[in-house]
């Protein structure tokens, strides 16, 4: 299966245009934003649990990362409320499930080999966010494959400054202006490498969640 499987160009997705597909689980269902390959491929999803849902255990060869946009999302005896960060390292493994329903934004197999450690991070806590640059960032991850960061910026502010080698974004709160056209919240966009995108906040600003990385040298790889 592709689905946005082309890296070179801009792919978008509002919230007018998703599609809820049925997973192989009852009461789960995913709007796929980008797919290489099948049940166990490369993905970037927005996931549906109903009340009551679950996946069995399962091992992620290739890594997970998830972002918690609402409700309680669980594994074990741990739950996680809107707004925390996960990352579950290559080789890990867990059974996920919601009593009371989530809705996350989760990406598959898209980890270095040797990363190693889970990630955990509350961002609703304060203490996680600098002042920066003029904008308040949140730092989710960073290494030399990778930077992933919550942002809010001001109204009307531009959110590059310089050339990006690759960029991905989800709209949280507010609505961007990319090159005229509106994203509002539950947007997704995923930017090539690019000189100066013409992003900007929209007029009561907005909080992303961006990652930073080379998609010019990502190949497709079923």
């Amino acid at each position: 299966m592709l689905i946005n499987a082309d890296f070179s160009v801009r792919a978008t997705v509002t919230p007018d245009q998703y599609v809820w597909v049925a997973s192989p689980q009852p009461g789960v269902e995913r709007m796929m934003l980008d797919r290489i390959g099948g049940e166990k491929g490369r993905a970037t999803s927005i996931v549906r649990y109903a009340p009551h849902s679950y996946f069995p255990t399962h091992e992620h060869s290739g890594g997970e990362e998830i972002f918690v946009l609402s409700g309680i999302f669980s594994e074990a005896d741990q739950h996680f409320a809107g707004g925390w960060y996960l990352r579950n390292p290559p080789g890990s493994s867990h059974q996920p499930y919601s009593d009371e329903g989530a809705v996350i934004f989760v990406k598959l197999r898209q980890m270095q080999p040797d990363e190693k450690y889970p990630v955990r991070i509350n961002t609703q806590d304060p203490a996680y966010w600098r002042h920066k640059d003029g904008r308040e960032i949140c730092v989710l991850f960073s290494d030399a494959h990778e930077h992933v960061s919550l942002q809010c910026i001001k109204a009307n502010d531009t959110l590059f400054s310089s050339q990006i080698n690759g960029a991905e974004i989800l709209v949280l709160e507010g609505e961007l202006r990319v090159d005229g056209e509106w994203f509002p919240t539950g947007s997704w966009l995923r930017l090539p490498m690019t000189k100066h995108p013409n992003i900007i906040a929209g007029n009561r600003g907005v909080r992303i969640y961006l990652k930073l990385d080379n998609l010019a040298s990502f190949s497709v790889r079923c």
